[in-house]
């Protein structure tokens, strides 16, 4: 018998955790192309947000060994949901005419400087987050049921760099081209892609630790032995 999701202590707080992760990542650091200087390889360009976007690839990871492909696909949504709502309203305040003060106007350039390429940032991110989550989620499933449940380090890099891989081909061509370079796109693209996926790896014990953890307070190691994976439904 399945598991109501409010028989689980903890879903509810991954979720919101998740969403709250995704926004961020995508709102405050997307729009910035940084650098750093690193031994051997020299300058290496990337995108800001690519310091914190692959922890909701991480939650996503523990969303689908814990709980299963249901629901994490329900966190899918949700997340969907969030930066719909944020791009709408980003747009939304935008528009409004500021108050006719020096200090308003002003504000109003640097909102539009920040936030004014928020409508092609919001199509990239959602497009690419929809596609890479639902790959990294399926991919993890299948692994899982492949393995009989053994060798989680393999199971959550490996579908990491699938969702990735999917996850950093649309966002950038989708946000930024035609705005950056071509040589520039492709740098970022590459070392977000990266930089991503050696994020799984460097968090892989903690992954270990917060799975074991979840999977012991929840009582819960789910099996997508039947699980219909079509990403266009809400139910478990």
């Amino acid at each position: 018998m399945t598991r109501s999701l409010a028989s689980y202590k903890y879903y509810d707080f991954v979720m919101a955790a998740f969403v709250t992760v995704l926004l961020c990542s995508n709102l405050i650091g997307a729009a910035k192309a940084a650098q750093v200087t690193l031994p051997v390889l020299g300058t290496v360009t990337f995108g800001a947000g690519v310091l914190f976007f692959p922890i909701s690839y991480i939650f996503g990871d523990v969303l689908t060994e814990v709980y299963g492909y249901g629901r994490d696909r329900r966190v899918i949504w949700a997340g969907f949901g969030a930066v719909l709502f944020a791009a709408i309203m980003s747009m939304v305040v935008l528009a409004l005419t500021p108050a006719a003060d020096p200090f308003n106007t002003e504000y109003q350039t640097h909102l539009n400087a920040v936030f004014g390429n928020t409508p092609r940032i919001i199509l990239g991110s959602v497009t690419a987050f929809w596609c890479g989550s639902f790959v990294n989620s399926y991919v993890l499933a299948k692994m899982k049921l492949a393995m009989q449940g053994r060798h989680l380090w393999m199971r959550t890099i490996g579908s990491t760099i699938c969702g990735e891989f999917v996850d950093s081909s649309l966002f950038y061509v989708i946000a930024f081209y035609g705005i950056w370079s071509d040589s520039q796109l492709v740098t970022v693209m590459v070392a977000q892609y990266i930089l991503k996926t050696s994020w799984e790896v460097v968090m892989t014990p903690v992954t270990y630790k917060v799975v074991a953890f979840l999977k012991r307070k929840e009582n819960e190691d789910y099996y997508d032995k039947d699980t219909n994976f079509t990403p266009f439904q809400l139910k478990v």
